[in-house]
């Protein structure tokens, strides 16, 4: 198993290895109420809100290894209610001069990605990349349609070898796989995927093959964290707190705790799919806790 200052040490040359560029400004994406627009450096970028999730907190879910008292207490100081867990789930669209990336595609026909992306101005069939986190179905469920037929029909699928090999081995996504298998780009772990654009940050605990990704346009960046976190206090405050959907709780609570701390030392702005709407912030450590700041 690595050990936290490894995986920190790994985490810092992964952002450090994509280098700035320069490049022309691609065109803004339309606003609304599910839709939240921003930028990274020229490169134009969208919040899409996919769906709302309220499991209860009853340590079910999160925070698995501890007592709900402990909970109720972390929850109580940050101002939140105790009841339930409000989470989010929002891929994010980034537009290039000459390319549509859309990273992770919510739950799928029971979401509302596609009305979403209607807002933000950008059709299925102009979407030319996407960045898969991992395999599980509010990420990958928006791939295919009703009808099981792919839902980005000219789009490259980019995901790592170690989630599409778990992926094949999942009999309950056999028909999933079959649709995707030709649009399908296997990665290795922290490739470049779209040199001096897009790298893949290899933060393992949560699924076989979980990646992040570095986006990068000139001097800024932003970091997509996938499921390395689920709640913008819990996950946070507590990265030792474990959600019931990690497969290794062990290495996934190291990797929190190794992308909290390079995050907040560098300043990295970041992109969490499941904190509140529109997900964007950053890290910051306030005397040996860290908090999420949003934008």
């Amino acid at each position: 198993m690595r050990t936290d200052t490894a995986i920190v040490t790994m985490l810092v040359a992964s952002f450090a290895a994509c280098s700035p560029t320069t490049e022309e400004a691609a065109p803004a994406f339309g606003a609304g109420e599910n839709v939240s627009p921003f930028a990274i450096g020229s490169l134009q970028a969208a919040s899409l809100r996919d769906a709302a999730f309220a499991p209860a907190n009853d340590n079910m879910t999160l925070a698995i290894n501890v007592t709900k008292a402990d909970v109720d207490a972390l929850l109580t100081a940050a101002g939140l209610a105790t009841d339930v867990l409000q989470l989010s789930v929002q891929p994010l669209i980034v537009r290039t001069p000459d390319r549509v990336l859309l990273f992770d595609t919510g739950n799928g026909p029971s979401g509302m990605l596609s009305s979403s992306m209607a807002t933000a101005g950008v059709e299925p069939a102009e979407v030319t990349d996407i960045f898969i986190s991992h395999s599980h179905g509010d990420h990958v469920g928006g791939l295919v349609d009703a009808d099981g037929a792919l839902a980005f029909p000219n789009a490259d699928i980019h995901i790592s070898v170690n989630e599409w090999a778990a992926m094949q081995a999942n009999a309950q996504l056999a028909s999933l796989v079959t649709a995707i298998s030709p649009r399908v780009v296997a990665f290795e772990p922290g490739a470049d995927r779209v040199p001096g654009t897009v790298k893949a940050v290899d933060i393992q605990g949560h699924t076989p093959g979980h990646s992040g990704f570095l986006i990068t346009s000139g001097e800024a960046s932003l970091l997509y964290i996938g499921d390395t976190m689920h709640h913008s206090v819990i996950s946070v405050q507590r990265p030792d707190w474990t959600i019931a959907f990690d497969g290794d709780a062990p290495l996934a609570q190291e990797s929190r705790k190794a992308v909290l701390a390079s995050a907040a030392g560098s300043g990295q702005r970041v992109y969490s799919v499941h904190f509140p709407f529109p997900g964007l912030g950053k890290f910051e450590n306030r005397g040996g806790t860290f908090v999420w700041v949003a934008e």
